[in-house]
């Protein structure tokens, strides 16, 4: 069971939103939509990266609400922005030589 999301600020979204700007989606939701094995992927990804970028396919049969109701309920990553069929996921990485990004997210 999930302990809770991290709750942003409105500056620390900002600068999230500024650092997944540059970001290419790295994964992708098509016609057979959400499962676990897919969920494991992404929080292993965005463990590794801190911030990732996922897209939604022309196939897809659910929405970007669907997908961050279901990435919230089922793991700790937030979802920072949902844009178009994009949406921008952070989580401070389990390993302290790959918090660049977090580092600058909770100084501020």
């Amino acid at each position: 069971m999930v302990q809770g999301q991290l709750k942003l600020t409105g500056k620390q979204k900002r600068f999230l939103r500024a650092h997944g700007n540059r970001l290419r989606p790295i994964f992708s939701i098509g016609k057979h939509g959400l499962n676990q094995a897919w969920l494991s992927e992404v929080v292993q990804a965005v463990d590794r990266r801190e911030l990732v970028k996922i897209s939604l396919q022309q196939s897809a049969t659910v929405t970007t609400t669907e997908v961050a109701a279901y990435i919230t309920k089922h793991s700790q990553l937030t979802v920072v922005q949902e844009l178009g069929r994009t949406l921008l996921l952070f989580c401070e990485s389990s390993n302290p030589a790959r918090r660049t990004i977090s580092h600058g997210v909770f100084q501020l």
